[in-house]
């Protein structure tokens, strides 16, 4: 049995108080939870296609296997009194929060209930580590940068032994010291074998309701795995903020043993492969491919990749074997311009080939689209066009970029970004560009897109809508036009 320990680095006596199902909540060295509220928001309530959070499961698993005695509080599918009444139950323990870009205002909250009960408040992920100093500032009593596997394990027993305001030394961290100077620690090495890192604890939650909301809403259960850990490529809009640079693969064997292990125990009709780039290596795929053919294994799946590691026909060939039913590609644009601005690394011919292969093997992809970004002009929005007609994604999503914290892109634009005055309950998806195009302007310009693919696409089956259509998208380009000198200020 694990110790509870108070924010005075103080044994804290087990509470009597019970747990909303009526018993006595249990010791733990670690209690794990994060900000996503699924019934809070209304439009992933719309889309219901929520996903475990594995990097708590990750953690879990890790700190189990050594000894450490840790519970999950997912909510997911539970609600803001549930969790109020879980830290009530233990007061004086140790909270570790997984912070991401939309839960900013989630986890301060949490963070502010769990202190009225005197808890020491961890945060870790992405968010937190772009801005230590702020959530040290707003509540968290250590700030966990980077993987938070071997840094909690050495954390936590300091944390016991001298109570958070003297963890110097403890790398991979940031806090507040006895005096109230913010202490940066030195950053902790990545774990250069991932293999040494045992699976997700899917048991700490449940999985099956994941896999039985998906079913419920989408006719396929589905369950979320990483085989990889990190992407090399430079994209400077991109956050890496916890993995860096780096790119781990794990063995693909044990990758094997992990799908059969979800399919044996949860009955998935699918898996989401949830790496950065999931078709890097094409010898670990073709290891991969050729594990599943002997087990005689094969079960749908979607993933994310990019077009340049998308040539070969026998990637494309293993994709479809292993059963690869979409394929998500992050195009941002059909400029060649902007994708060099950008530091995409790819050819916007690549992504059509990619796109027009993996089709060619079955197999749907689904494009990622970005306006806006620094120095696209209206040619630019028109090169996109056409790229998507030529491409011919079966879906693509656009979104306005915006600038995270510690990225090139923020760096571009620094000087012109208009903050919000409540940094607590923003993001920085709210972040704007002095000088850009308005909201509205961007509005017309996915008009414009949606209404000329759609002529494309009915041209030779239906030329009565499409040119209803082609009407449609040459009155969003008027508009687009029409609002052109509109700018964010």
């Amino acid at each position: 049995m694990g110790l509870l320990w108070g924010a005075d680095g103080g044994t804290a006596p087990q509470s009597d108080s019970p747990d909303p199902s009526g018993t006595v909540a249990p010791v733990t060295d670690l209690l794990l939870t994060h900000g996503y509220f699924l019934w809070e928001d209304e439009k992933e309530r719309e889309i219901m296609k929520p996903y475990a959070p594995l990097g708590l499961l990750y953690i879990s698993a890790y700190l189990k296997r050594t000894g450490f005695d840790v519970e999950t509080f997912d909510t997911t599918f539970s609600d803001r009194d549930s969790l109020v009444a879980r830290l009530a139950a233990t007061p004086g323990a140790v909270l570790g929060v997984y912070t991401n870009l939309m839960t900013r205002a989630n986890v301060l909250w949490i963070a502010e209930q769990a202190h009225l009960h005197r808890w020491t408040v961890i945060f870790g992920g992405p968010e937190s580590a772009n801005y230590p100093d702020d959530y040290i500032e707003r509540g968290a009593d250590v700030v966990v940068l980077g993987e938070g596997e071997n840094t909690l394990e050495e954390l936590l027993p300091v944390l016991r032994d001298r109570g958070p305001h003297r963890l110097h030394g403890v790398a991979g961290t940031v806090f507040r010291d006895e005096g109230g100077a913010i202490v940066h620690n030195d950053p902790r090495p990545k774990v250069s074998d991932i293999d040494s890192i045992p699976w997700p604890d899917r048991g700490a939650i449940d999985t099956a309701k994941y896999v039985d909301t998906w079913r419920t809403h989408h006719g396929m259960g589905s369950v979320n795995l990483i085989t990889a850990r990190g992407c090399p490529y430079k994209c400077n809009w991109c956050s890496h903020a916890v993995f860096g640079y780096s790119h781990r693969r794990r063995n693909p064997i044990d990758c094997v043993d992990e799908v059969q292990h979800i399919v044996e125990t949860y009955q998935p009709e699918q898996v989401w492969y949830a790496d950065d780039v999931f078709t890097i290596s094409h010898k670990w795929l073709s290891e991969y491919a050729d594990e599943m053919k002997r087990r005689n294994m094969r079960i749908p799946f979607e993933t994310i990749s990019r077009a340049d590691r998308m040539k070969k026909e026998e990637v494309l060939a293993s994709l479809a074997e292993l059963g690869c039913y979409r394929i998500w590609i992050g195009s941002e644009s059909g400029s060649q311009r902007i994708l060099d601005a950008m530091q995409r690394g790819v050819k916007v011919e690549e992504v059509q080939n990619a796109t027009k292969m993996a089709k060619k093997y079955g197999i749907e992809v689904g494009m990622f689209l970005m306006w806006g970004y620094e120095g696209e002009e209206l040619s630019d929005i028109e090169a996109t066009i056409e790229h998507v007609k030529e491409s011919n994604p079966d879906i693509f999503f656009t979104t306005v970029a915006y600038p995270i914290k510690n990225t090139g892109y923020y760096e571009k634009v620094r000087e012109k970004l208009i903050f919000s005055s409540d940094w607590n309950n923003s993001s920085d998806r709210e972040l704007r560009v002095g000088g850009r195009h308005s909201r509205k302007y961007y509005k017309h310009a996915d008009s414009w897109l949606m209404n000329a693919v759609d002529a494309h696409r009915l041209a030779d089956t239906n030329p009565v809508a499409a040119a209803a259509k082609a009407g449609a998208a040459d009155d969003s380009r008027l508009s687009l036009l029409a609002c052109a000198d509109e700018v964010d200020d």
